[in-house]
């Protein structure tokens, strides 16, 4: 072998020699975006809720789990089960409390099988608009009641606007409060909705949303209270004859997350989160209002069913007859936290 030719393999050799030193002393390198690690290694956050995908809440989950996946370049992926596809509304609360779902979004009126004094949210026109809503839980009486739900093992991140409630029924036009006598109208689980109905002679029946459709559908009810947002997605406009817009109550959801989950997260991803949902929530509340003004335009040129609004005057005479629900929430809760409501400060 010519010297020439010793020195290129000796060149080779010491080539190779190097690479292998370089490589074996570099360290495991993970993928930057995170997306090639296993479900095991990302943080799973499971969401479940019972509403459509079209809602306002069911649109605000996914643009949530979107924008964090994005933040935190797949190390924290948020899994949405919408429609009650995971657990139905029973279910889901006592599921996160034992960590098979991560995060849920129920009604306020839920929440109140735990923490009851909550039902002052569902008192009849205790809120004219979204922003009293808000400002009330801002408040002092409002932070006393977010601070409840440590002792339940849940941590709140914040409520979500769905609407205010309007009353549909099969059999007539609603005008007035007497004209809700004898209706079975179906409710959500709250103590403060079951007497608002059943003060004005109505037989209020707790049934789950998913499955409400049905229970119209075999008239085995009459009517029910809803958002315009819900009583369209799930299309139950179409099944019932009459609507009043009455906007007598506030239906929102509360963000819950396990709090031992939520403790246990790394405190840069707890920040991604709040971060992430202050921006999706200011989104969602928009976002709400013009789809429930968008789902009524809808449902007035479909003249499908036959809607009335009610008069400022006849109102005020529906919020007259409500009294007995008050003085029902005063003597379980004392008016610590109904004093505190937008309509009682502004006297």
């Amino acid at each position: 072998m010519s010297l020439i030719n010793n020195f290129k393999w000796r060149a080779l050799l010491i080539g190779a020699v190097l690479l292998l030193v370089l490589f074996g002393c570099q360290s495991t390198a993970y993928p930057i975006d995170f997306e090639q690690l296993s479900e095991d290694e990302r943080i799973v956050i499971r969401f479940s809720h019972v509403v459509g995908e079209d809602t306002p809440k069911g649109l605000a989950a996914r643009k949530f789990a979107q924008l964090v996946k994005e933040r935190s370049n797949g190390l924290v992926e948020v899994q949405v089960f919408p429609n009650g596809f995971l657990y139905k509304d029973g279910e889901e609360m006592e599921a996160l409390l034992q960590g098979d779902v991560q995060m849920i979004a129920p009604a306020t009126s839920k929440v109140t099988s735990l923490i009851p004094e909550w039902s002052v949210i569902d008192l009849p026109f205790a809120f004219d608009r979204y922003e009293e809503v808000h400002d009330y839980l801002a408040s002092p009486a409002g932070q006393v009641l977010i601070s409840k739900f440590d002792s339940q093992g849940l941590h709140m991140l914040g409520v979500w606007d769905n609407g205010f409630k309007q009353i549909s029924n099969r059999d007539y036009p609603i005008y007035h409060p007497e004209n809700l006598q004898h209706l079975k109208m179906r409710i959500m689980p709250s103590d403060i909705i079951y007497k608002q109905f059943s003060s004005l002679g109505a037989i209020p029946q707790e049934i789950d949303f998913n499955i409400l459709f049905h229970y119209l559908e075999r008239g085995e009810i009459d009517g029910q209270e809803n958002t315009l947002s819900n009583i369209t997605s799930k299309n139950l406009y179409l099944l019932q004859n009459y609507l009043t817009i009455s906007n007598h109550g506030y239906l929102g959801y509360v963000l819950l997350m396990n709090k031992q989950f939520w403790e246990d997260l790394p405190e840069h991803v707890q920040v991604l989160i709040t971060d992430t949902l202050k921006e999706v929530s200011e989104w969602e509340r928009e976002t709400a209002r013009n789809l429930n003004a968008e789902k009524l335009e809808e449902l007035e040129a479909c003249q499908c069913i036959d809607i009335y609004h009610l008069s400022p005057e006849e109102r005020q005479a529906w919020e007259k007859e409500f009294k007995p629900v008050y003085d029902y929430y005063i003597a379980q809760f004392g008016t610590k936290y109904i004093e505190s409501l937008p309509k009682y400060r502004k006297k």
